[in-house]
């Protein structure tokens, strides 16, 4: 064991400066037998590392390889397994715990004994050694080959020692004076036993020559320790003293620390003092203003509106903790309460007497304004004349302006007492709404008696007192009423004097009045609905975007009912504060829009085409509201009544196309242009000045489609069912009506409809000319067409002739029954045919009568090609010439 010591400390630990300190062969528990040794060892440079290595001799040949170290400061646990009988097996606890079988159980002991002495020297005790007797671990110095260091040096001495370069030189230089040392081996040792009997000699006869000199300094040693006992007498009476310096010196100190704990208290209370009296300290100025301050003065809603800021701000001072505890606070707190019960029941007592005051006032003028529509046995037209009452609402500019000065003491009020906020709220909406009914119901009668005339006229229209209401039926006025003349006949002709105007003259009269007085009420109701809402917004700080607790919910009735609560009896909340002038506008406007509602109805009454005027003028209306705010309460009535208008306006197409479904023609007489075809002749010419860059055109377009087709299905259904006038005559005359309308007024959805008509139109009319034809020259037309019979039967035209009844005899026979004059005659009697047919509004006649020249001459040529292949060289011709068609043409047409 030995020679494998040395042989690893010089292969393996000398090159890395370490010391190998003690060796155990081993090998892993429970596995094949290949034996490794454990190496214990220490580095020769401080700090002093301690090391346990794993060293296993290698495969290839007989050195041995450093496989593995693990630093000593990583052991936790060294268990030897049995503390009393000898076994082999051990385990060391590093990261983890491995197994070890020694090779004998005096190494396992050799081993653990150094390790526990580096563990004592190294790391000062802390490794577990578990089941290892304590005998040896107290053995100072173990037996055995493996001998380790001593317990007492300060660097463990191994029993084999290499020689230092001074201990190498000494020995060089001794074995040098004795060159015999190396021959003569005794004689070398013998020698040196003799100089080293001779040194211990000298060392001996030294120590006895300073024994004196030991009794001198074990005396100099007694004197300066009595000195020492001396020095510790008198430190011990000047503790003494000290300690009672030290009593006193700390009650010095705790009274000094009690004096500044008391002054520190004293500033804290100062502090808290001040701090209360600055917030919580109201001026008897603004005490007095509370109780006292005029409400109706400028001044003193200046002076009340700074003292409830004030109260208000101590109100809502931020207590500090402990300050609800004191008192005088609850004492200033109660006092502040009392005033400010005090003066919201003062504050809302004085707006209250405000708003009646205003109330009354505003119903002194209402009553003074319609005095004169009130008075029985009074015409009203005539009193409109006369008084010059103007179609406008009472200005409420100086009542809101009275009540913004109002407006920063209501804010005060909302976050205080909301629950007198809310009564006032409620006795602003009674007031107001019972207010704006009356004016606005007044407002709406002037309206309707100027659309209607005097008041006898407009019982017609069921208009019954000043309430405005309507009765009867709502059915449109322009019912269509189909004559032989074609015409349409407004019932509301009745209303004015004819004179010598006509009917379509006093319709636009009416209708542009209509539109005039419809436009005025619209502009009249969104100011004041504007000008309500911007107050009702600054009045009662309502802002438009913020949340806040409503005094009614969607669920609340809007005819003074109350909101629903919570236990606690706060409201509950709304959306927003959006909503709630949005509800109170709804409760104050409720009658806007039932009275607009009556107004439409009787403008669709007066006349069905009111209701073109009413849904432009309302469009525009509601886009403008909806730009300012898409959701208030302007927007969103318009928006209802807009439907209300769009429904009429859908009503009145409605009935047009019934109308034409409904239409009867007289069997007397011709037809003419239909009552319906002139009827959307002025339905279009109307919608296209109304419509005229208007925001609706959808809506007409719309319109425009179902009316054109009720057009022409119904046009053919009369040309299907006309006696006296040709089927021809009655869809020429009609499409070329519809086709010159569509083309003046150029309305571009109806394009393809205006190219419809015109075809069929050309259709028609090429039809009628070509049965028209047929009659003048009837022999000679059934003549050529049994000709053209035979050649499409397969004869040849050049013998043709050879036919007995298509002979040349017969040719001449027929061509002489028509000379000249017999075909001047017979075009006298067409054109006084298709004279009868046609009607004089149209004025067709000449363009028939012009293409009917066209066709005879088309026809004529066509006769004499026939002739000319059919009866070549034969010298056969007509009895007249082209010149002489146009000849009797013009002379027929200029002589009717």
């Amino acid at each position: 064991m030995t020679a494998i010591k040395h042989a690893l400390q010089r292969d393996i630990f000398t090159p890395n400066d370490e010391r190998l300190l003690s060796i155990v062969n081993v090998c892993k528990a429970g596995k094949k037998k290949k034996n490794c040794f454990l190496c214990a060892t220490v580095t020769t440079e401080r700090p002093v590392q301690v090391k346990v290595v794993k060293v296993k001799k290698s495969d290839k040949g007989d050195f041995y390889k450093r496989q593995i170290a693990w630093a000593l400061r990583d052991l936790a646990v060294v268990d030897a397994k049995d503390a009393i009988k000898e076994n082999p097996e051990f385990d060391l606890h590093f990261e983890k715990i491995y197994k070890w079988v020694a090779s004998s159980t005096a190494e396992k002991n050799a081993f653990i004994s150094c390790i526990w002495k580096l563990n004592q020297r190294y790391l000062r005790k802390k490794i577990d050694f578990v089941n290892v007797s304590s005998q040896l671990l107290e053995e100072s110095v173990p037996s055995g080959e493996n001998q380790s260091v001593a317990g007492g040096d300060e660097e463990a001495v191994d029993e084999y020692q290499e020689l230092n370069a001074r201990e190498e030189q000494d020995i060089e230089i001794m074995m040098e004076g004795c060159e015999y040392a190396i021959s003569n081996a005794e004689a070398f040792a013998e020698k040196l036993s003799r100089e080293l009997q001779v040194l211990d000699g000298a060392n001996i006869q030294s120590i006895m020559a300073s024994e004196k000199q030991v009794n001198i300094l074990m005396q100099l040693l007694d004197e300066a320790l009595k000195e020492v006992d001396q020095i510790e007498l008198k430190l011990s009476s000047y503790e003494e003293m000290l300690q009672s310096v030290k009593e006193q010196m700390d009650q010095i100190s705790e009274s000094n620390h009690l004096i500044h704990l008391s002054n520190t208290n004293i500033v804290k209370l100062l502090s808290e003092i001040e701090f209360l009296v600055n917030h919580m300290d109201l001026a008897k100025g603004h005490i007095k203003a509370l109780q006292e301050g005029d409400l109706a003065s400028s001044k003193g809603i200046e002076a009340c509106t700074n003292a409830a800021d004030a109260l208000l701000q101590c109100m809502n001072v931020a207590l500090r903790p402990g300050h609800d505890m004191l008192l005088a606070v609850k004492q200033q707190q109660q006092r502040f309460s009392d005033l400010r019960e005090h003066f919201a029941r003062r504050l809302a007592n004085h707006l209250n007497n405000v708003f009646v005051q205003q109330f009354t006032q505003a119903l002194l003028q209402l009553y003074n304004r319609s005095y004169f529509l009130s008075v029985p046995g009074h015409d009203q037209s005539s009193t409109l004349a006369q008084h010059s009452i103007e179609l406008t609402l009472p200005n409420h500019h100086p009542f809101h302006r009275d009540l913004l000065r109002y407006a920063k003491l209501m804010e005060w009020l909302k976050s205080t007492d909301y629950a007198k906020y809310e009564g006032l709220t409620k006795n602003y909406m009674d007031y107001l709404s019972r207010l704006y009914e009356r004016e606005i119901k007044d407002f709406f009668e002037v309206a309707k008696i100027k659309m209607t005339g005097t008041t006898k006229e407009s019982k017609k229209f069921g208009l019954h007192g000043s309430s405005g209401k309507l009765t009867g039926s709502t059915s449109s006025l322009n019912k269509l009423s189909v004559q032989s003349s074609g015409s349409r006949r407004s019932q509301s002709s009745s209303l004015l004097d004819m004179g010598n105007m006509s009917a379509s003259d006093l319709d636009v009269a009416d209708r542009t009045k209509f539109d005039k007085i419809f436009e005025q009420v619209l502009s009249e109701l969104e100011p004041l609905c504007l000008a309500e809402q911007d107050f009702i917004s600054k009045f009662f700080k309502l802002q438009q975007h913020q949340s806040m607790p409503g005094t009614m919910t969607e669920a609340e009735d809007l005819d003074g009912g109350t909101p629903r609560q919570h236990n606690s009896g706060v409201p509950l909340p709304v959306s927003s504060e959006k909503d709630m002038i949005r509800q109170m506008m709804t409760k104050i406007f409720r009658c806007i829009e039932p009275e607009l509602n009556n107004l439409i109805a009787l403008g669709d009454k007066i006349d069905s085409f009111n209701s073109l005027y009413m849904l432009v003028k309302m469009s525009h209306h509601v886009w403008t509201a909806q730009n300012v705010d898409p959701a208030s309460f302007l927007s969103t009535t318009l928006g209802n009544v807009l439907v209300t208008v769009k429904r009429n306006f859908d009503k009145c197409i409605s009935n047009q196309i019934r109308q034409m479904e409904e239409v009867k023609i007289s069997k007397k007489s011709k037809v003419g242009i239909l009552p319906f075809v002139a009827e959307f002749e002025e339905f279009a010419g109307l919608a296209e000045s109304i419509f005229k860059n208007a925001e609706r055109r959808g809506d007409l377009d719309k319109a425009y489609t179902k009316l054109i087709r009720g057009v022409f299905v119904n046009v053919e259904k009369v040309a299907n069912e006309s006696q006296k006038t040709p089927r021809d005559v009655v869809m020429m005359e009609n499409f070329h009506h519809i086709f010159a309308t569509l083309s003046r007024l150029k309305i571009s959805c109806l394009e393809a409809e205006k190219k419809e008509a015109k075809q069929k139109y050309t259709d028609h009319l090429q039809s009628y000319v070509i049965y028209s034809l047929g009659q003048p020259l009837e022999k000679l037309n059934h003549f050529f067409e049994g000709v053209e019979a035979r050649v499409a039967q397969g004869i040849r035209e050049e013998e043709v002739s050879y036919q007995l009844a298509f002979n040349k005899q017969e040719l001449r026979k027929v061509i002489k029954e028509y000379p000249g004059k017999e075909v001047k005659k017979g075009l006298d009697n067409l054109y006084k045919k298709v004279d009868k047919h046609l009607c004089e509004e149209e004025n067709l006649l000449q363009v028939v009568w012009h293409s009917m020249q066209d066709e005879f001459i088309r026809q004529y040529k066509h006769f004499e090609g026939l002739i000319a292949r059919c009866y070549p060289g034969s010298g056969v011709t007509m009895e007249f010439t082209i010149q002489d068609i146009l000849d009797y043409c013009s002379s027929i047409a200029q002589s009717h």
